[in-house]
């Protein structure tokens, strides 16, 4: 009943309907190499992040832009993935404390990407951050998932008049579609919603991916996903699906210490999810159904034609039992069988002689 009110919605046009796309290119899937937290408060380590991003040749690379004094409370707790690869004694704000990047380092890593020209993204959590950002001139806005339901934020973002992508985990279509209104109704008609599930990293069988064609369907906007999950195969499955933006956490290296870099890939890994998402949006094609230009050759030798099985004299008819079919393919098709059967002959055919159609036609 929920996905039917939301579809009924949208359908009356509560929702506009969102076609402006000034970032992602349609026949191009927007790969953003996530580097979050990964730099562990390290502008050098940043700097490294974003070499290793360009090195792996994607459209962007994210940080995240944050205070831990306003984005939690002095003792909330730490999620169960966070105390497995962090100190499980420290408070979540202490461990965010570490991972701030001040301005400065903000307006240095901008730079570094543009000297590198690779795009710079950061996902803003609250409004201070949305100003730096805008301070900043960052071209899209990144918001994440925890966000999706905090629609103050949203509303503030989307008055930039920049485009969104949108991440949706732990939410609802409902919940989705009270983003998709806020942003809306500020005229903002360039956003994109990622598919996502906020495990750290998320199990295949949680994945869910046909969501995510769901969310296209009843709001028909770009879609993409967010990816959690362990090595490289979902994200080239939701390309193959129609993803338009990729999102993926990457390290220097899976063993450093921190939250998020156990469930991300390391620089090789990342550099291989690329090359392979690339090569499916080549095997995509069109959606025309018509021999490859390659396969044009092929058509002569490996398709069959109808062949005599025995010599024949001007004159004499062609039957059934006079016919076979091989290769190649450089004679009168097998479909045309019935047509040629009772046909007379003005010239002679031999044994294994393919049959053309001047051995029916007068010259």
């Amino acid at each position: 009943m929920i996905h039917l009110e939301v579809f009924v919605k949208v359908k009356n046009e509560d929702v506009k309907i969102m076609n402006k796309k000034t970032i992602i290119e349609n026949d191009k899937t927007f790969i953003i190499a996530e580097a979050g937290v990964n730099h562990n408060g390290s502008l050098e380590t940043a700097k490294k992040l974003i070499d290793a991003a360009v090195d792996a040749d994607v459209d962007a690379v994210k940080f995240q832009t944050f205070s831990a004094d306003r984005l939690v409370t002095k003792n909330a707790p730490k999620a169960d993935y966070q105390n497995k690869t962090t100190d499980k004694n420290e408070s979540q704000y202490d461990m965010l404390k570490k991972l701030e990047l001040t301005y400065e380092e903000h307006k240095i890593l901008k730079k570094y990407c543009q000297e590198n020209d690779i795009l710079f993204m950061s996902t803003p959590f609250d409004f201070e951050s949305v100003d730096l950002l805008e301070k900043l001139g960052v071209e899209i806005y990144k918001v994440g998932s925890s966000d999706t339901n905090n629609l103050p934020l949203l509303k503030y973002i989307a008055e930039k008049d920049k485009p969104i992508i949108l991440s949706t985990g732990m939410s609802t279509l409902t919940e989705v579609s009270e983003a998709v209104d806020t942003i809306s109704s500020t005229g903002n008609n360039d956003l994109s919603l990622l598919h996502c599930v906020s495990n750290y990293p998320a199990q295949y069988e949680n994945v869910n991916l046909n969501a995510m064609n769901t969310m296209k369907t009843a709001f028909d906007l770009e879609v993409g996903y967010s990816d959690h999950t362990p090595g490289i195969e979902v994200p080239i499955a939701v390309v193959a699906m129609g993803a338009k933006v990729i999102e993926k956490h990457f390290t220097l290296d899976k063993d450093m210490e921190g939250p998020d870099h156990k469930a991300s890939l390391n620089p090789e890994e990342l550099k291989k999810m690329v090359k392979a998402i690339r090569n499916i949006e080549v095997a995509l094609g069109s959606s025309t159904k018509k021999p490859a230009p390659n396969e044009k050759e092929n058509l002569k030798t490996v398709r069959k034609s109808l062949v005599i099985n025995k010599n024949k004299e001007i004159g004499e008819q062609i039957f059934s039992e006079d016919i076979d079919i091989k290769r190649p393919g450089t004679g009168i098709a097998p479909k045309y069988k019935d047509i040629i059967i009772g046909m007379e002959l003005v010239k002679k055919v031999k044994e294994d002689q393919i049959l053309t159609w001047e051995a029916f036609q007068v010259e």
